[in-house]
């Protein structure tokens, strides 16, 4: 139906154990969730009639309807965008563009296959949200309202990540373009939604475009109950309609557009043909006469142009005096300063209204779209490091540097130090948004060098996160995914428990005993991505002390106790990037094949 590109995902795809563990994972994780929300629900009060188990419910199935879209939505862009990216770093998009496979069959074909596993999570959450619904406070029309959100969300979410991997030639180039642009589409209507905008456009209220727009603000509305005078709501009346035909109509665009350009963009016109006069320029006989015999052998041996000195540690000068991640990631930082200007003017404009946190206080208003912003840099410096690997690998000039003297700690630092130096805007900017917290008062000194002090952490941990995984994986998109997948579930993890206690109980001493089988299957779940293949007992502790420890994170930061937060974020952290850094650096040669074990 959508070409030879498809069927064979669609047949190899049952083959491999990830189809069936992906989402039998996620189904046992939802249902995990609801288990641990009831259980707090039970040890914090008594169930007095239906009315309670309708309210337990209706808010359970909120949290995972955000949940899912929040997962099914950056998957699909990163499994799409990566896919084609993947074959764009291994040169084979050019073979499929010299068959007789039609720009339609290639783009769509890609699309389908990149989104199939994400298709067959949400359908498989299906299920458990049916079984939700016994207990009343929500209807399957709500049921199957999310479920074509999310699925619509992430139609639009893998268009884009398909057309901008056609578009650009490297696979952060892509990453980061996506995940900008989705960051981007949703925090400027959630600016709409809350009225920074006005408060209607052409007699409609801003709220209801923001439904109509916004995945997330369309999940929020397509959970809530529909009564009688709102149930026969026609296309035009409903903006959980109105979302679903612009999200078909945003998809449908996208596609069109890289079915017309998938041959003009590709293959990339890396290389420019020389002019007649470069080319006489470049003959060996206009040299010649004024050339010394010292020039002509640095002329013989090396490649033409001027000659540059090379630091100490030659990784570390290519990935920060030569454009090792493309020209074009000076879009990236274009658009990555768009999104921080979004969120400077949220911070700016909600600081007026929010204090200082106190004990037992949620997220204030002005921290958000901070978080947000961090969230953003995180990831992307997390996609510049493991990319900073798997290209290496795909082009096979990883096989070089293996043959060089290079020592592993030069290679590993050196790629570190270059992913720092190019996310060098992800983290200063989000410090200078802390800064002026603390400038405005909503920080004081002391909470403004834990956040600092944190952030520092947290960014050492996803690049060299995203570095480990490159070395772990030899398959790239396996890298790619597990590399931001981890850090993805990571925030998710955090921002889902912080609803369930907030949600369901005020008691924390009902909360420990509920989130151990949580905190056991993330120990599980953490240690099967970092140290299955390249086992260590370091990964071992990191992997099951990190969720534990995360959890009393969460508890301290709900309670005010700030300094504990800190304390626990650098002792936690700060161990688990150790495990991964040092089996980095030396088990470098054994990791990417160098040399083997029996050999060491």
């Amino acid at each position: 139906m959508f070409g030879a590109v498809f069927t064979r995902e669609a047949t190899i795809a049952p083959r491999r154990v990830s189809f069936f563990a992906a989402r039998t994972l996620f189904a046992a994780a939802l249902f995990a969730l609801t288990a641990t929300a009831w259980q707090l629900l039970v040890g914090s009060q008594r169930l007095e009639n239906v009315g309670d188990l309708a309210w337990f419910g209706a808010s359970a199935f909120q949290i995972l309807a955000q949940l899912q879209l929040a997962v099914a939505m950056p998957f699909s862009a990163l499994l799409v965008a990566s896919a084609v990216a993947l074959e764009k770093d291994r040169k084979t998009l050019d073979l499929l563009l010299m068959t007789n496979l039609s720009n339609t069959e290639l783009v769509l074909g890609k699309l389908l296959a990149g989104m199939l596993s994400v298709v067959v999570v949400v359908v498989a959450a299906l299920p458990l949200l049916a079984i939700i619904s016994l207990l009343g406070g929500i209807s399957s029309g709500q049921i199957f309202r999310v479920q074509a959100v999310t699925l619509a969300s992430a139609l639009v979410a893998g268009s884009l990540g398909s057309t901008v991997a056609l578009w650009r030639e490297k696979t952060f180039q892509a990453l980061a373009m996506t995940a900008l642009v989705l960051v981007l589409w949703l925090v400027g209507w959630e600016i709409a939604a809350a009225g920074g905008l006005g408060q209607s456009w052409w007699g409609i209220s801003t709220q209801t475009w923001a439904t109509a727009m916004s995945p997330w603000q369309a999940v929020l509305a397509a959970a809530q109950a529909q009564f009688a005078d709102t149930e026969a709501s026609g296309l035009l009346t409903d903006p959980v309609h109105l979302f679903l035909s612009s999200a078909v109509a945003i998809s449908a665009l996208l596609n069109i557009l890289a079915i017309a350009l998938v041959r003009v963009w590709n293959p990339t016109r890396e290389v420019q043909p020389k002019t007649e006069l470069e080319r006489q320029s470049d003959t060996p006989q206009s040299h010649d006469a004024a050339a010394t015999a010292d020039e002509r052998v640095i002329r013989l041996h090396g490649a033409g142009g001027m000659v540059r000195p090379v630091w100490d540690n030659p990784i570390l000068w290519r990935e920060i005096r030569t454009w090792a991640f493309g020209k074009k990631i000076l879009l990236i930082r274009l658009a990555y300063w768009a999104v921080f200007a979004a969120c400077a003017a949220a911070v700016v404009t909600l600081a007026s209204g929010s204090g200082v946190t106190n004990a037992g206080q949620a997220i204030p208003p002005a921290a958000k779209p901070l978080v947000a912003l961090l969230v953003v840099g995180l990831i992307l410096l997390n996609a510049l490091a493991v990319t900073s690997i798997t290209n290496e690998r795909d082009s096979r000039a990883l096989d070089l540097l293996l043959v060089t003297d290079l020592s592993p700690k030069e290679i590993v630092l050196g790629k570190l130090g270059g992913a720092f130096y190019n996310a060098k805007e992800m983290i200063l900017l989000p410090t200078a948004l802390c800064v002026y917290l603390w400038f405005v008062g909503r920080l004081t000194t002391e909470n403004l060098v834990f956040l600092v002090g944190g952030l520092i952490v947290l960014t050492v941990f996803a690049a060299t996160l995203g570095l480990h995984a490159g070395i772990t994986y030899a398959n790239s998109r396996t890298a790619i995914a597990t590399s931001i997948g981890t850090l993805l579930f990571l925030f998710l993890g955090i921002a889902t428990c912080m609803r369930i206690m907030l949600a369901f109980t005020d008691t924390f001493e009902y909360q420990f005993g509920a989130f151990l089988g949580a905190i056991a299957g993330g120990s599980l779940a953490m240690y099967v991505a970092l140290g299955w293949r390249n086992p260590s007992s370091a990964l071992g502790w990191a992997s099951g002390i990190t969720p534990f420890l995360t959890f009393f994170i969460i508890t301290s930061f709900l309670l005010g106790n700030f300094g504990t937060v800190f304390l626990l974020t650098v002792c936690t952290y700060g161990f688990a990037t150790a495990a991964m850094l040092v089996p980095a650096i030396y088990v470098f040669d054994v990791a990417t094949g160098r040399t083997t074990a029996q050999e060491e």
